[in-house]
């Protein structure tokens, strides 16, 4: 099955804001919206907000075994993994393990994130 469709659409209007949802654990801190999904695959299109103020140091940085790129689209966000502010513009292409953050930001930031967890290392696609 490939991934869901749809028409054009402003995720970011107010009328939309009610699609937007806490990410477990950044209660208050950083939303995400699903754009699009293969439910087969797992790959997956979605917009993640951090919210003004936002540090997720608590939780230290990550990595996960399938690759992913990521958008800055607005604000700017510190990834301490590369000791780095990511600004509006800034693009990553990231390989399956790489560790990026924690990460926090002062003014909030937006970012587009396209993954594909179905293409884990040893799995398929890798």
């Amino acid at each position: 099955m490939p991934k869901s469709a749809t028409t054009y659409w402003n995720p970011l209007r107010p009328e939309n804001r009610e699609r937007w949802a806490p990410i477990h654990g950044l209660e208050g801190m950083a939303e995400e919206l699903t754009l699009s999904i293969d439910h087969q695959t797992g790959e997956y299109t979605r917009v993640t907000r951090f919210l003004p103020g936002a540090d997720t140091t608590a939780f230290g940085g990550k990595t996960h075994p399938y690759p992913e790129e990521v958008f800055i689209v607005s604000g700017r966000l510190y990834d301490a993994a590369f000791d780095l502010w990511l600004e509006a513009g800034h693009y990553a292409s990231r390989p399956p393990g790489e560790r990026h953050g924690p990460f926090k930001t002062d003014v909030g930031c937006l970012v587009l994130e396209v993954s594909f967890p179905n293409r884990t290392v040893g799995g398929t696609g890798v």
